[in-house]
Protein backbone atom coordinates (compact mmCIF):
# COMPACT_ATOMS: atom_id res chain seq x y z
CA UNK A 1 0.00 0.00 0.00
CA UNK A 2 1.38 3.43 -0.87
CA UNK A 3 1.94 6.11 1.78
CA UNK A 4 -0.82 8.10 0.11
CA UNK A 5 -3.24 5.19 0.54
CA UNK A 6 -2.09 4.61 4.12
CA UNK A 7 -2.78 8.27 4.89
CA UNK A 8 -6.20 8.07 3.25
CA UNK A 9 -7.11 5.09 5.43
CA UNK A 10 -5.90 6.93 8.53
CA UNK A 11 -8.10 9.87 7.52
CA UNK A 12 -11.09 7.55 7.05
CA UNK A 13 -10.53 6.10 10.51
CA UNK A 14 -10.11 9.52 12.12
CA UNK A 15 -13.20 10.89 10.40
CA UNK A 16 -15.33 8.70 12.66
CA UNK A 17 -14.00 10.34 15.83
CA UNK A 18 -16.49 13.19 16.14
CA UNK A 19 -19.53 11.03 15.49
CA UNK A 20 -19.17 8.43 18.25
CA UNK A 21 -18.52 8.27 21.97
CA UNK A 22 -15.33 6.53 23.07
CA UNK A 23 -16.76 3.01 23.29
CA UNK A 24 -18.63 3.19 19.98
CA UNK A 25 -15.56 4.76 18.34
CA UNK A 26 -13.43 1.85 19.48
CA UNK A 27 -15.91 -0.55 17.89
CA UNK A 28 -16.04 1.48 14.68
CA UNK A 29 -12.25 1.51 14.39
CA UNK A 30 -12.14 -2.25 14.90
CA UNK A 31 -14.76 -2.75 12.16
CA UNK A 32 -12.86 -0.46 9.79
CA UNK A 33 -9.61 -2.31 10.48
CA UNK A 34 -11.22 -5.72 9.83
CA UNK A 35 -12.72 -4.52 6.55
CA UNK A 36 -9.46 -2.96 5.34
CA UNK A 37 -8.58 -5.05 2.31
CA UNK A 38 -5.12 -5.66 0.93
CA UNK A 39 -3.21 -4.31 3.93
CA UNK A 40 -0.33 -6.24 5.43
CA UNK A 41 -0.03 -6.75 9.17
CA UNK A 42 2.59 -3.99 9.26
CA UNK A 43 0.27 -1.61 7.40
CA UNK A 44 -2.62 -2.41 9.77
CA UNK A 45 -0.34 -1.62 12.71
CA UNK A 46 0.87 1.64 11.12
CA UNK A 47 -2.67 2.83 10.35
CA UNK A 48 -4.01 1.91 13.78
CA UNK A 49 -1.07 3.42 15.67
CA UNK A 50 -1.12 6.70 13.80
CA UNK A 51 -4.91 7.03 14.13
CA UNK A 52 -4.65 6.29 17.86
CA UNK A 53 -1.85 8.85 18.26
CA UNK A 54 -3.86 11.56 16.52
CA UNK A 55 -6.94 10.74 18.62
CA UNK A 56 -4.85 10.87 21.81
CA UNK A 57 -3.54 14.31 20.86
CA UNK A 58 -6.84 15.73 19.58
CA UNK A 59 -7.25 18.23 22.42
CA UNK A 60 -3.75 19.63 21.89
CA UNK A 61 -4.11 19.65 18.09
CA UNK A 62 -7.48 21.42 18.29
CA UNK A 63 -6.02 24.08 20.59
CA UNK A 64 -3.27 24.84 18.07
CA UNK A 65 -5.72 24.81 15.16
CA UNK A 66 -8.04 27.21 16.99
CA UNK A 67 -5.15 29.60 17.58
CA UNK A 68 -4.26 29.74 13.88
CA UNK A 69 -7.56 29.32 12.06
CA UNK A 70 -8.36 33.00 11.57
CA UNK A 71 -12.00 33.67 12.50
CA UNK A 72 -12.72 29.94 12.71
CA UNK A 73 -13.12 27.53 15.58
CA UNK A 74 -12.91 23.75 15.44
CA UNK A 75 -16.52 23.58 16.67
CA UNK A 76 -17.66 25.39 13.49
CA UNK A 77 -15.48 23.57 10.97
CA UNK A 78 -16.67 20.86 8.66
CA UNK A 79 -15.70 17.40 9.85
CA UNK A 80 -13.67 16.63 6.72
CA UNK A 81 -11.62 19.80 7.07
CA UNK A 82 -11.17 19.38 10.81
CA UNK A 83 -10.04 15.79 10.44
CA UNK A 84 -7.54 16.76 7.74
CA UNK A 85 -6.21 19.64 9.84
CA UNK A 86 -5.70 17.30 12.78
CA UNK A 87 -3.93 14.70 10.65
CA UNK A 88 -1.88 17.25 8.72
CA UNK A 89 -0.78 19.15 11.82
CA UNK A 90 0.00 15.90 13.64
CA UNK A 91 2.28 14.87 10.77
CA UNK A 92 3.92 18.29 10.69
CA UNK A 93 4.59 18.33 14.42
CA UNK A 94 5.16 14.72 15.43
CA UNK A 95 6.03 12.61 12.38
CA UNK A 96 9.67 13.18 11.47
CA UNK A 97 9.31 10.81 8.49
CA UNK A 98 6.90 13.22 6.79
CA UNK A 99 8.29 16.54 5.53
CA UNK A 100 6.08 19.54 6.34
CA UNK A 101 5.46 20.25 2.65
CA UNK A 102 4.32 16.66 2.09
CA UNK A 103 1.96 16.77 5.09
CA UNK A 104 0.37 19.94 3.73
CA UNK A 105 0.17 18.71 0.12
CA UNK A 106 -1.34 15.37 1.11
CA UNK A 107 -3.94 17.09 3.32
CA UNK A 108 -4.84 19.33 0.38
CA UNK A 109 -5.21 16.34 -1.96
CA UNK A 110 -7.46 14.55 0.52
CA UNK A 111 -9.51 17.76 0.90
CA UNK A 112 -10.00 17.83 -2.87
CA UNK A 113 -11.13 14.22 -2.82
CA UNK A 114 -13.39 14.23 0.25
CA UNK A 115 -14.25 17.87 0.92
CA UNK A 116 -16.26 20.61 -0.68
CA UNK A 117 -15.27 23.23 -3.20
CA UNK A 118 -13.38 25.41 -0.70
CA UNK A 119 -11.96 22.64 1.48
CA UNK A 120 -8.52 22.46 -0.13
CA UNK A 121 -7.86 26.20 0.11
CA UNK A 122 -9.11 26.29 3.71
CA UNK A 123 -6.91 23.36 4.78
CA UNK A 124 -3.94 24.86 2.93
CA UNK A 125 -4.42 28.26 4.58
CA UNK A 126 -4.65 26.93 8.12
CA UNK A 127 -1.77 24.45 7.78
CA UNK A 128 0.41 27.12 6.15
CA UNK A 129 -0.04 29.25 9.29
CA UNK A 130 1.20 26.30 11.34
CA UNK A 131 4.51 25.79 9.55
CA UNK A 132 6.39 27.86 12.09
CA UNK A 133 5.82 25.07 14.59
CA UNK A 134 8.25 22.57 13.10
Amino acid sequence: MTRKKLRENIFLMLFRKDFYDDEALKQQLEIFDKELEGASEEEHEYINKKAADVIAKTEELDKEINERADKWNTARMGKVELTLLRLGYYEMKYDDDVPVSVAINEAIELAKKFGGDNSASFVNGVLARMTDEK
